[in-house]
Protein backbone atom coordinates (compact mmCIF):
# COMPACT_ATOMS: atom_id res chain seq x y z
CA UNK A 1 0.00 0.00 0.00
CA UNK A 2 1.51 3.14 -1.01
CA UNK A 3 0.58 7.13 -1.44
CA UNK A 4 0.80 10.39 -1.72
CA UNK A 5 2.86 11.28 2.02
CA UNK A 6 3.80 14.93 2.74
CA UNK A 7 7.02 14.86 4.33
CA UNK A 8 8.06 17.90 7.13
CA UNK A 9 11.51 17.79 7.67
CA UNK A 10 13.61 21.23 8.18
CA UNK A 11 16.91 19.65 7.47
CA UNK A 12 17.66 19.73 3.61
CA UNK A 13 20.28 16.74 3.55
CA UNK A 14 17.56 14.28 5.54
CA UNK A 15 14.67 15.46 3.66
CA UNK A 16 16.70 14.76 0.12
CA UNK A 17 16.97 11.12 1.60
CA UNK A 18 13.71 10.78 2.89
CA UNK A 19 12.09 11.92 -0.05
CA UNK A 20 14.23 10.01 -2.33
CA UNK A 21 13.80 6.73 0.12
CA UNK A 22 10.11 6.91 -0.12
CA UNK A 23 9.79 7.49 -4.15
CA UNK A 24 11.93 3.92 -4.41
CA UNK A 25 9.59 2.35 -1.99
CA UNK A 26 6.72 3.47 -4.28
CA UNK A 27 5.29 6.46 -2.51
CA UNK A 28 4.40 10.08 -3.81
CA UNK A 29 6.22 12.37 -1.16
CA UNK A 30 5.72 15.89 -1.02
CA UNK A 31 8.43 18.07 0.72
CA UNK A 32 8.10 20.81 3.10
CA UNK A 33 10.72 22.87 4.92
CA UNK A 34 8.44 24.73 8.01
CA UNK A 35 4.81 24.17 10.22
CA UNK A 36 3.93 27.04 7.98
CA UNK A 37 4.40 25.47 4.52
CA UNK A 38 2.52 22.24 6.00
CA UNK A 39 -0.22 23.95 6.53
CA UNK A 40 -0.40 25.28 3.44
CA UNK A 41 0.21 22.10 1.68
CA UNK A 42 -1.68 20.15 4.11
CA UNK A 43 -5.73 21.88 2.47
CA UNK A 44 -4.93 19.28 -0.71
CA UNK A 45 -5.16 15.88 -0.37
CA UNK A 46 -3.06 13.83 1.42
CA UNK A 47 -2.96 10.19 2.33
CA UNK A 48 0.07 10.60 5.35
CA UNK A 49 2.32 12.76 7.07
CA UNK A 50 5.69 12.53 8.47
CA UNK A 51 6.35 15.56 10.75
CA UNK A 52 9.42 15.95 12.45
CA UNK A 53 8.90 17.30 16.24
CA UNK A 54 11.72 20.44 15.87
CA UNK A 55 10.57 22.45 13.20
CA UNK A 56 12.22 26.07 12.64
CA UNK A 57 9.07 27.99 13.17
CA UNK A 58 6.22 25.57 15.19
CA UNK A 59 6.24 22.37 17.54
CA UNK A 60 5.52 19.79 15.23
CA UNK A 61 2.85 18.50 17.92
CA UNK A 62 1.43 21.84 17.45
CA UNK A 63 1.45 21.39 13.93
CA UNK A 64 -0.47 18.50 14.35
CA UNK A 65 -3.08 19.57 16.38
CA UNK A 66 -3.91 22.00 14.15
CA UNK A 67 -4.07 19.67 11.24
CA UNK A 68 -6.64 17.68 13.36
CA UNK A 69 -8.76 20.54 13.80
CA UNK A 70 -9.04 22.11 10.73
CA UNK A 71 -10.44 18.24 9.63
CA UNK A 72 -7.33 16.19 8.52
CA UNK A 73 -7.76 12.87 8.87
CA UNK A 74 -4.74 11.24 7.48
CA UNK A 75 -2.37 9.13 9.56
CA UNK A 76 0.70 11.45 11.07
CA UNK A 77 3.72 9.47 12.01
CA UNK A 78 6.36 11.43 13.96
CA UNK A 79 9.85 11.94 13.69
CA UNK A 80 11.81 13.27 16.92
CA UNK A 81 15.34 12.87 18.51
CA UNK A 82 14.05 12.55 21.88
CA UNK A 83 13.43 8.86 23.10
CA UNK A 84 11.57 9.58 26.38
CA UNK A 85 7.93 8.43 27.28
CA UNK A 86 6.74 11.63 28.05
CA UNK A 87 7.70 12.58 24.30
CA UNK A 88 5.47 9.69 22.74
CA UNK A 89 2.60 10.18 25.02
CA UNK A 90 2.92 14.02 23.76
CA UNK A 91 2.77 13.48 20.55
CA UNK A 92 -0.03 10.84 20.48
CA UNK A 93 -1.82 13.04 22.62
CA UNK A 94 -0.92 15.77 19.74
CA UNK A 95 -2.76 13.45 17.58
CA UNK A 96 0.06 11.70 16.28
CA UNK A 97 -0.19 8.10 14.62
CA UNK A 98 3.07 6.65 15.71
CA UNK A 99 6.15 7.88 16.44
CA UNK A 100 10.10 7.19 15.21
CA UNK A 101 12.61 8.32 16.64
CA UNK A 102 16.14 9.49 14.81
CA UNK A 103 18.22 7.83 14.14
CA UNK A 104 15.79 5.19 11.85
CA UNK A 105 16.19 2.63 9.39
CA UNK A 106 13.94 4.17 5.77
CA UNK A 107 12.49 0.54 5.26
CA UNK A 108 11.07 0.53 8.82
CA UNK A 109 9.52 4.20 8.31
CA UNK A 110 7.80 2.79 4.82
CA UNK A 111 6.76 -0.20 6.84
CA UNK A 112 5.06 2.36 9.59
CA UNK A 113 3.54 4.29 6.53
CA UNK A 114 2.13 1.15 5.19
CA UNK A 115 0.57 -0.29 8.36
CA UNK A 116 -0.65 2.94 9.26
CA UNK A 117 -2.48 3.51 6.15
CA UNK A 118 -4.20 -0.09 6.30
CA UNK A 119 -5.88 1.09 9.75
CA UNK A 120 -6.72 4.22 8.25
CA UNK A 121 -8.54 2.79 5.34
CA UNK A 122 -9.57 4.77 2.37
CA UNK A 123 -9.86 8.73 3.17
CA UNK A 124 -12.64 10.25 4.21
CA UNK A 125 -14.40 13.47 2.79
CA UNK A 126 -12.49 16.42 4.11
CA UNK A 127 -14.07 18.21 6.83
CA UNK A 128 -15.07 22.23 6.95
CA UNK A 129 -15.36 24.30 9.59
CA UNK A 130 -14.83 27.96 10.39
CA UNK A 131 -11.88 27.51 13.04
CA UNK A 132 -8.58 27.66 11.36
CA UNK A 133 -4.98 27.18 13.38
CA UNK A 134 -1.99 28.81 12.85
CA UNK A 135 0.65 26.79 15.53
CA UNK A 136 3.50 29.51 13.41
CA UNK A 137 1.98 32.27 15.31
CA UNK A 138 -0.10 30.95 18.06
CA UNK A 139 -3.52 32.63 16.49
CA UNK A 140 -6.81 31.38 14.73
CA UNK A 141 -8.87 32.82 12.20
CA UNK A 142 -12.80 32.58 12.96
CA UNK A 143 -14.88 32.61 9.33
CA UNK A 144 -11.83 34.42 8.02
CA UNK A 145 -11.06 36.86 11.09
CA UNK A 146 -8.32 37.03 13.32
CA UNK A 147 -8.71 35.95 16.80
CA UNK A 148 -5.14 36.64 19.08
CA UNK A 149 -4.26 33.70 21.22
CA UNK A 150 -1.74 32.97 23.86
CA UNK A 151 0.55 29.89 23.81
CA UNK A 152 -1.69 28.61 26.21
CA UNK A 153 -5.03 29.46 25.11
CA UNK A 154 -4.02 28.27 21.43
CA UNK A 155 -3.05 25.26 22.75
CA UNK A 156 -6.25 24.22 24.64
CA UNK A 157 -7.92 25.35 21.47
CA UNK A 158 -6.10 22.94 19.82
CA UNK A 159 -6.77 19.93 22.22
CA UNK A 160 -10.40 20.72 22.03
CA UNK A 161 -11.06 20.69 18.03
CA UNK A 162 -8.49 18.11 17.70
CA UNK A 163 -11.12 15.84 19.81
CA UNK A 164 -13.92 16.31 17.17
CA UNK A 165 -16.54 16.53 19.40
CA UNK A 166 -15.85 13.99 22.57
CA UNK A 167 -15.27 15.58 25.32
CA UNK A 168 -11.74 16.12 26.73
CA UNK A 169 -11.39 15.93 30.16
CA UNK A 170 -9.52 18.38 32.50
CA UNK A 171 -6.34 16.10 32.95
CA UNK A 172 -5.67 16.04 29.54
CA UNK A 173 -6.38 19.87 29.37
CA UNK A 174 -3.87 20.82 31.95
CA UNK A 175 -1.74 18.15 29.99
CA UNK A 176 -2.25 19.78 27.27
CA UNK A 177 -1.81 23.50 27.86
CA UNK A 178 0.83 23.26 30.49
CA UNK A 179 4.49 22.17 30.66
CA UNK A 180 4.90 18.61 32.06
CA UNK A 181 5.14 19.26 36.15
CA UNK A 182 3.36 22.47 36.17
CA UNK A 183 0.64 23.56 39.32
CA UNK A 184 -2.19 24.05 37.41
CA UNK A 185 -5.71 24.52 40.10
CA UNK A 186 -9.49 24.52 38.74
CA UNK A 187 -9.47 28.23 39.07
CA UNK A 188 -6.64 28.83 36.17
CA UNK A 189 -8.18 26.25 34.18
CA UNK A 190 -11.74 27.63 34.08
CA UNK A 191 -10.12 31.43 33.74
CA UNK A 192 -8.32 30.25 30.60
CA UNK A 193 -11.58 28.59 29.18
CA UNK A 194 -13.65 31.50 29.85
CA UNK A 195 -10.91 34.07 28.13
CA UNK A 196 -11.31 31.80 25.16
CA UNK A 197 -15.34 31.64 25.04
CA UNK A 198 -14.79 35.51 25.04
CA UNK A 199 -12.15 35.79 22.28
CA UNK A 200 -14.25 33.49 19.80
CA UNK A 201 -17.43 34.92 20.42
CA UNK A 202 -16.17 38.59 19.84
CA UNK A 203 -14.71 36.82 16.45
CA UNK A 204 -18.17 35.95 15.92
CA UNK A 205 -17.61 31.98 16.03
CA UNK A 206 -20.87 30.45 16.03
CA UNK A 207 -18.66 27.56 18.22
CA UNK A 208 -18.09 27.91 22.09
CA UNK A 209 -16.64 25.85 24.57
CA UNK A 210 -19.20 23.47 26.50
CA UNK A 211 -19.08 22.07 30.00
CA UNK A 212 -20.30 18.34 31.13
CA UNK A 213 -19.53 18.99 34.91
CA UNK A 214 -17.70 16.05 36.28
CA UNK A 215 -16.40 14.67 32.92
CA UNK A 216 -14.39 17.53 30.70
CA UNK A 217 -14.83 20.46 28.48
CA UNK A 218 -16.12 19.84 24.64
CA UNK A 219 -16.35 22.02 21.19
CA UNK A 220 -20.04 22.88 20.05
Amino acid sequence: MTGRVLVVEDDHPLRSVLLRGLREEGFDPVPAADGAAALRLATSPFDAVVLDVGLPDADGRDVCQALRAAGFTAPVIFLTAHHHLTDRLAGFSAGGDDYLAKPFHLTELAARLRAALRRAGPPPPAAAGGLVLDPTRFTCTASGDPVGLTPTEFRLLAALLAAAGSLVSRRELRRAGWPEGAQVSDNTLDQYLSRLRRKLRAAGSDRTISTSRGIGHGFR
